[in-house]
């Protein structure tokens, strides 16, 4: 069975949960430092395990490939998100609440600097693993966006299912642009300070877009069109999408 197709890991029984997360920890490390040395093609499940002390059966009772590897636990964090949004007061602005959200996916790459750099600059070069951060960047905003439309659609937002998802853009963009800054800084920078300030543009930005429906308007010709550099700073990128929201509205 090729390392892709293997079933999803299972924990080993009678291993704390703490010592779960220290091998874990302790494979991760393993399999950045040899794929930062000899190249990732070149490195096998073998040899990470072996790294880790440990053997090849217990790598993969915590990874399903070596990809999965260097990646934090994102399963954990999903989770701990769904349980932020499940519990929030639905009285508190839906967007702050996002904001909180993704601000768990910050701390879990601020809880180990250096790992998430030297993880950072492997994904700038190695294909496969940018393709599977782009993948778990995307399971993020699914859910970011499932919150934002059930929030907007309980109350009576006739855009609900637009607003929504954009929103959940803005705040994943919000988010991505904090922790790439971060990176590139090599862990040096204050992500919190300029996520607090990320986090206020989107809220702000989105504080004004009072959701309304024209007349005759049917809801299923809704859309927001808006064109932007690649290198647009977040500011922009922000002002346009609210922009647009509100001439949609």
């Amino acid at each position: 069975m090729s390392d892709e197709s293997r079933p999803a890991p299972r924990p080993r029984v009678g291993r704390t949960t703490a010592g779960r997360r220290r091998l874990r920890h302790a494979l991760t490390v393993a399999a950045i430092e040899k794929f930062s040395r000899q190249g990732y093609d070149a490195t096998t499940v073998d040899e990470i395990a072996s790294a880790a002390g440990v053997g090849r059966r217990t790598f993969f009772r915590y990874f399903r490939s070596k990809e999965d590897a260097i990646f934090p636990n994102h399963e954990e964090v999903l989770v701990r998100i769904e349980q932020l949004f499940a519990t929030a007061d639905q009285a508190q602005n839906p967007l702050e609440v996002a904001c909180a959200g993704v601000g768990l996916v910050l701390d879990s790459y601020l809880a180990d600097p250096d790992v998430s750099v030297k993880r950072f600059a492997l994904t700038r070069t190695v294909p496969s693993l940018r393709d599977k951060e782009v993948a778990s960047v995307d399971r993020y905003q699914r859910v970011l966006a499932t919150y934002l439309r059930g929030r907007f659609q309980a109350a009576g937002d006739p855009l609900w299912d637009l607003r929504g998802s954009v929103a959940a853009a803005a705040v994943a963009a919000a988010h991505n642009h904090v922790l790439r800054r971060w990176l590139r800084s090599g862990g040096a920078e204050d992500a919190h300070a300029h996520a607090k300030e990320a986090f206020a543009l989107v809220i702000e930005a989105f504080a004004d877009a009072t959701p309304s429906r024209p007349e005759g308007a049917d809801g299923d010709d809704d859309s927001v069109v808006a064109v932007l550099r690649a290198s647009a700073p977040l500011s922009e990128v922000v002002r346009q999408i609210s922009q647009a929201l509100r001439a949609g509205s």
